[in-house]
């Protein structure tokens, strides 16, 4: 599985009044911003209204960051990242990428994450029942406001709208998800997810980094003169190891105490929505279009999953939750089989990076101690179960 997002933006229903598709089609035809713009203006929305705010708010994050990756030219090959390896059409008229871009891509998405969740917290508990129609969503990725080829979910996500070609899925012809009180939690848990990442590479200050390695890459380049390279290397691994080089340089500086330890209650607000979700989902007890089934339901995305998919996720959320919280450790191959680091100290007393003392073990030697160690083997029962589709249910469940 290559997009974190991926299942995020293909389960996000938006609520149609009364229970026809007519906020699915509004939004097919007009887009998601001006959508947005009338159910937020509504005085007393419903529980539907609400929840297609919060899901139109959430795609608009995706969609703004999909914007400024095609005003730069920035490509889908940054596989590292959580929105920026999705493809999108080419700009061939693309201005250059700025260091103050990268700021301007991550608050963004934390703006539209924060709205969506002020969206979901009106909702209180209510019931809902939602429906969608996937053909219908699409992001207006050039900000020409039309439907361009390309632009369409599918299209962004790599992935076919009936599931085929995924190990775990099986084509469904133009799917209706129907979506209920239970998603509201999914949707809260992956807002939170973004939320970790953008909270966690703010917390570094990524600018100055970017500025340094696009200067001094532009400045090496200047060396070539007329004479063609030698060699290929540049062409195959050039832009690979600058994006490194700009990780590298960001996590060597002061963090700010503040951002990191927000990171770790986003992600810890994730696991917690996550288990209301997984809760939420076992007690239902109808079979309609679902987004994520139990085991005695069926997918309307076509979603094939083993019995107990949905407790082996819960035990690997659950020792993530350890390690955030401290109560499992991080194992290191320099601390032995009995010590390992403490990430919540980690989190809330960070430091600096130094990748020659991290890995060596030195630079992180005041977070270890001794304790009960993390391992794998709830995800690789988890593996197990799924049989080599793990990472598209993991992206899915986040």
């Amino acid at each position: 599985m290559r997009r974190p997002v991926l299942a995020a933006l293909l389960a996000l229903g938006l609520a149609a009044p009364a229970g026809a598709q007519s906020l699915s089609a509004e939004i097919g035809a007009a887009g998601l911003a001006p959508v947005e713009a009338r159910l937020a203006a509504l005085p007393e929305p419903t529980a539907e209204e609400l929840f297609a705010l919060a899901g139109v708010r959430f795609l608009l994050g995706v969609e703004g960051a999909l914007q400024l990756r095609w005003q730069t030219g920035v490509r889908s090959d940054w596989s590292e990242l959580p929105l920026l390896r999705l493809p999108i059409p080419e700009n061939p008229n693309a201005r250059a990428f700025q260091p103050a871009d990268i700021l301007t891509l991550l608050t963004g998405v934390q703006t539209r994450m924060d709205s969506a969740r002020e969206a979901l917290a009106r909702l209180d508990g209510q019931e809902v029942a939602l429906e969608i129609r996937m053909a219908d969503l699409w992001f207006d990725i050039n900000g020409n406001g039309a439907r361009d080829p390309g632009e369409e979910v599918g299209a962004v996500t790599g992935m076919t709208l009936a599931g085929a070609g995924r190990g775990g899925m099986v084509a469904v012809p133009d799917p209706v998800i129907r979506f209920d009180t239970a998603d509201q939690h999914w949707l809260t848990a992956y807002t939170h997810f973004l939320s970790a990442f953008v909270t966690l590479a703010l917390a570094y200050d990524p600018a100055p980094a970017v500025e340094r390695v696009l200067g001094s890459a532009v400045a090496m380049k200047e060396l070539w003169g007329d004479t063609p390279p030698p060699n290929a290397l540049d062409m195959i691994f050039g832009r690979q190891v600058d994006r490194a080089a700009m990780l590298l340089h960001g996590l060597a500086q002061e963090p700010d105490p503040d951002l990191t330890r927000a990171a770790r209650q986003h992600l810890l607000g994730m696991i917690r929505e996550n288990r209301r979700f997984w809760a939420g989902v076992e007690a239902e007890t109808d079979n309609d279009r679902e987004w994520i089934p139990n085991d005695r339901q069926t997918s309307g995305l076509g979603l094939r999953m083993p019995p107990g998919t949905g407790a082996r996720w819960q035990a690997v959320l659950a020792d993530a939750e350890a390690v955030l919280e401290g109560r499992l450790l991080v194992p290191h191959w320099r601390y032995g089989a009995e010590a390992g680091i403490n990430l919540q100290r980690l989190f809330d007393e960070p430091v600096p990076v130094d990748r020659v003392t991290g890995v060596q073990g030195e630079g992180l030697r005041s977070f270890a101690e001794k304790g009960p160690r993390a391992s794998l083997e709830s995800w690789r029962d988890f593996e197990n179960l799924v049989r080599g589709d793990a990472a598209l249910f993991a992206v899915m469940f986040n």
